[in-house]
């Protein structure tokens, strides 16, 4: 006699994070629309955001079935003195400051920056993409120019490679060069392959080295070229495919602030 053969197995998620997965809006967002009542799965109106919900379930938002959004993926020069985030506690301002009105959908960072750091940043709808990209093992390595209160001897930067541990955490760079130096203060740039919270920064506190400034200038072949401060552009297909090639599965997310 034939057995019967298994049934697929369904995942399920929360609701919040079934509209957040699909690229639609944050958690946050779909949590406030959620508690509106203005989701449907199946039909049926529900009102919690940890509702469990299969990935591929019937959702709708005010009586209109979602649709599979258009992919967006984007480099943003971010400037100083922004926060990586859709809001902000504190009232400060944020990146989604640099796209106001511009038109696009939903999108949300990939890794992040740091309110004091700088440079290239990449926001996208697609939570597969971003996840491929900020894994430790599988993503691409970034490159940071950083400018500190001295002129690090040979011996630091061979330290800032060799690592140093920081509060539990293991922390170092895969390579350090003086870009230039003069006075009291020099450029170095930072290969990191790696992404663990405000990295560089605790790195070189570790070797009595303050950081300036800290600009990330490169991720992976994706260079920040000459975008301007708080300008963005749409990522070319093949930049997207570089960043993150789609045999290269996530095991593990990571996140870089820096």
């Amino acid at each position: 006699m034939r057995k019967p053969s298994a049934r697929p197995q369904v995942i399920r998620h929360g609701l919040a994070r079934v509209l957040s997965k699909r690229g639609i809006c944050s958690r946050t967002e779909a949590s406030r629309w959620i508690a509106a009542g203005r989701v449907t799965v199946g039909g049926r109106t529900i009102r919690d955001p940890e509702h469990p919900t299969a990935d591929t379930a019937v959702v709708a938002i005010d009586g209109a079935p979602l649709s599979a959004p258009e992919r967006v993926y984007i480099a943003l020069n971010k400037p100083r003195g922004l926060v990586t985030s859709v809001t902000d506690e504190r009232g400060r301002d944020t990146i989604y400051r640099c796209l106001d009105g511009v038109g696009l959908p939903w999108l949300a960072p990939v890794g992040r920056l740091d309110k004091a750091s700088e440079g290239l940043l990449l926001l996208c709808n697609d939570p597969a993409w971003a996840d491929r990209v900020t894994n430790p093992e599988t993503g691409p390595g970034k490159v940071y120019h950083v400018q500190v209160d001295g002129i690090p001897d040979s011996a630091s930067q061979a330290a800032m490679v060799r690592g140093v541990s920081v509060d539990g955490d293991f922390l170092r760079a895969s390579s350090v060069q003086v870009l230039r130096s003069g006075g009291t203060n020099a450029w170095l740039e930072v290969a990191l392959d790696e992404g663990r919270n405000r990295q560089i920064r605790r790195l070189l506190a570790a070797l009595d080295i303050n950081v300036l400034r800290l600009v990330r200038v490169a991720i992976g072949a994706l260079a920040l070229g000459d975008l301007a401060k708080g300008q963005w552009r749409r990522l070319e297909d093949d930049e997207v495919r570089a960043l993150a090639p789609v045999d290269a599965r996530p095991t593990a997310r990571a996140t870089s602030t820096l």
